[in-house]
């Protein structure tokens, strides 16, 4: 563009008044309208050979005729100026309020390819920005707020007719962005939408929610071969066939929630949220699956959010404590261990079973600090009973799988050990046989380290997991426990007595120390005194206990031996 062309335009855009652009051309005719009386005027003054009469009467002839003529001029330029203001309104209309106003197309001059122009690039760019409001742009599919739309009239039209809503979450997208680059994984969900597509019929409402997430509204469910079942087993096997991006094999899976209007919902967001809960359930089961959404599993995860967000706060508010479930040495009667059992009675939820914020705690790495805890407060107790005379005695306590792994785990207790001042002979950790299986070899030689510094190690429910003769001789434990599920019909069903009785003997051939846990009569406790155990626990002794009552067990406990 010529910016010369815009000098004058621009001087006189800065005349403070009129502010408005016409009102600024009307000047400019105003004065140039009167410039020819003016000259006139000033031709008179000076003039001495015209009579006062002649030039009166000439002025004032002169005048009404400018009057006249600048009146008309003003006219035609306020409508010769229509266009330019009316495109002006126009533009403004859209930009404020997303509206668009229709301007003339039928005018050939330059005011009217002006409106023309206008009118054609408002339209296009109206239909831009209306597609990247209701598309995505990777994939080109509906997005989230368009479907929702799409559900909303699919709930006006239904009247007592079903639907399905869809939801997929492709597993493994963060890794691979993270690993191969974000273009990668744009590739795959490209990739991953043109194999859903193969799958919709004729009427299938199909989108992207952005991430890794994809919905399809199903709304012909009379089709048995088109039921949300068919279509999930064919997108499940679908998508787990290995894909070809830039020469490199991606292997990804995916996980399904189904709600069906108007069972799980009558409304767009509570459709949607029920199929969250039900992809939800499905992620639990670690497997390429499908999961209709149910009351139960709704409860269900609305407790476990409700056990994350509490926990999070459980050790600052001191709502975390310690019970202890004591051993007793089956020859001698003596109490020789106690369990150290973690509990919470939260502020709000009430008392929360550990078999339900233990696997949460793993889950949501807080378990690194309320194990932490645990082991030492643990020590410290023993600790203090030593020094209030109580009989010294293993503290046994537990260690999860993300504790274990912890590259400081030697540290960290070697620290609280020194903290507490409790000798090394008497503390106990338990392990379980399915922290051992990812990496037995470093299992192993980190169990070998806490044993070389004088720690007793324990496996924990033996017999439920993984148990394996070629690598327990190699394992450096000092005690095998018999898990409870075993102890329980030990005297009355034959099967757990054979499995007791064989560990025993195991344990005795590899010379351990041999603790039966979940003893609650003296049948079973005559059974594995027969069977050559050394220690028991459970509630035919005791229940675990706050520490404040362990002088009360140990001045009454031989009276159930």
């Amino acid at each position: 563009m010529n910016r010369d062309r815009l000098k004058f335009y621009t001087w006189i855009s800065q005349i403070p008044f009129p502010k408005s652009y016409p009102g600024k051309i009307m000047l400019v005719a105003f004065i140039g309208t009167h410039i020819p009386l003016i000259v006139l005027i000033i031709d008179a003054a000076f003039s001495s050979k015209t009579s006062s009469k002649t030039i009166v009467s000439t002025l004032l002839i002169t005048l009404l005729a400018t009057l006249i003529g600048t009146a008309v001029t003003l006219y035609a330029l306020h409508h010769l100026l229509a266009p330019i203001v009316l495109t002006s309104k126009v533009l403004r209309r859209y930009l404020r309020l997303q509206q668009l106003t229709p301007l003339p197309t039928n005018f050939q001059d330059e005011a009217g390819t002006l409106m023309a122009d206008t009118n054609r690039t408002l339209r296009e760019l109206n239909e831009v920005i209306k597609h990247l409001s209701d598309y995505d742009s990777l994939t080109g599919l509906p997005n989230r707020k368009l479907f929702e739309t799409h559900i909303q009239r699919a709930i006006s039209n239904a009247w007592d007719r079903q639907f399905a809503l869809i939801v997929l979450d492709i597993d493994g997208l963060k890794n691979i962005n993270s690993t191969l680059g974000r273009g990668i994984g744009d590739l795959l969900l490209r990739k991953v939408a043109q194999r859903i597509i193969t799958h919709t019929v004729s009427g299938d409402i199909l989108a992207r929610f952005g991430g890794d997430e994809f919905a399809i509204l199903r709304v012909n469910l009379t089709d048995t071969s088109d039921s949300p079942v068919m279509l999930s087993n064919r997108l499940l096997e679908s998508l787990s066939d290995p894909l070809s991006l830039n020469r490199k094999t991606i292997h990804c899976a995916a996980k399904i929630g189904i709600t069906i209007y108007p069972f799980d919902g009558n409304s767009v967001e509570r459709l949607l949220q029920n199929a969250d809960t039900a992809i939800h359930q499905a992620k639990q089961q670690n497997l390429n699956t499908y999961q209709f959404y149910s009351p139960e599993i709704n409860a269900q995860l609305k407790r476990i959010l409700a056990i994350k967000e509490n926990l999070r706060y459980a050790l600052s508010q001191q709502e975390l404590s310690i019970h202890y479930q004591p051993r007793i040495e089956i020859a001698t009667g003596n109490l020789v261990a106690v369990e150290a059992l973690l509990r919470w009675h939260s502020t709000e939820l009430g008392i929360v079973s550990p078999a339900e914020f233990v696997p949460i705690a793993e889950e949501t790495n807080l378990i690194a600090s309320i194990g932490e805890w645990v082991l030492h407060n643990a020590c410290l107790q023993n600790k203090q009973w030593q020094q209030e005379g109580i009989a010294p005695m293993r503290m046994s306590v537990n260690l999860s799988p993300s504790q274990f792994k912890q590259a400081n785990l030697i540290e960290t207790i070697d620290r609280i050990l020194k903290d507490t001042n409790l000798d090394v002979a008497y503390l106990e950790l338990e392990i379980t046989e399915s922290l051992l299986m990812e990496d037995v070899e470093k299992a192993i030689a980190t169990l070998r380290q806490l044993q070389q510094k004088g720690i007793s190690i324990a496996l924990d429910d033996f017999g439920t997991g993984y148990s394996s003769l070629s690598y327990l001789q190699k394992l450096p434990i000092n005690t095998l426990k018999i898990d409870r599920s075993f102890v329980t019909n030990i005297a009355s069903n034959p099967s757990d007595a054979a499995i007791s009785k064989a560990i025993v003997s195991l344990a005795q051939s590899l010379k351990l120390n041999i603790t039966a846990e979940g003893v609650e009569n003296k049948e079973q406790l005559t059974y594995l005194r027969n069977q050559g155990c050394d220690e028991v626990q459970g509630y035919y002794f005791s229940k675990p206990f706050p520490s404040d009552r362990l002088k009360d067990f140990l001045a009454n406990y031989r009276l159930n031996s």
